[in-house]
């Protein structure tokens, strides 16, 4: 019996599929969710969601959000979310350098545009780090 999976990001659904299992960064850690989990709601890090259908794996970037587990449903509303399939590595190196320069140039860290840029950068070294780690062709 599989459990239906869906992924859905501030502009667009992802992923919505029924799979074998799903592991989350959930705010206390790793979480892997089989069918008929307990219902459960959490936050979700920046990290890799994985799900595993039919022998496949399937990798997706997550930079925050929520998850709500039902025995037969895990949807994940997050701020964004990709395939690492669909990452353009060289944008997000761009992203990352871009973001590292404007660091460089003295911002108070106390404001907003210095919380944007840091959060800029975490999520660029996030999605440069899942393709070098699980993308199947690079």
């Amino acid at each position: 019996m599989p459990i239906r999976c869906e992924i859905v990001s501030q502009d667009r659904v992802v992923f919505a599929e029924d799979v074998d299992m799903v592991i989350l960064p959930g705010g206390g850690g790793q979480m892997g969710v089989l069918p008929n989990h307990s219902p459960v709601l959490t936050t979700l890090q920046y990290g890799i969601i994985h799900v595993k259908k039919q022998g496949e794996e399937y990798y997706f970037t997550v930079a925050g959000g929520f998850a709500e587990v039902q025995p037969d449903q895990v949807t994940v509303l997050a701020d964004a979310a990709e395939n690492v399939e669909e990452i353009n590595l060289q944008r997000a190196e761009e992203a990352r350098r871009r973001a590292e320069n404007l660091l460089k140039q003295g911002i108070p860290e106390d404001t907003d545009e210095y919380l944007n840029i840091q959060a800029a950068l975490r999520r660029s070294n996030l999605r440069i780090e899942a393709v070098k780690r699980y993308r199947r062709h690079h």
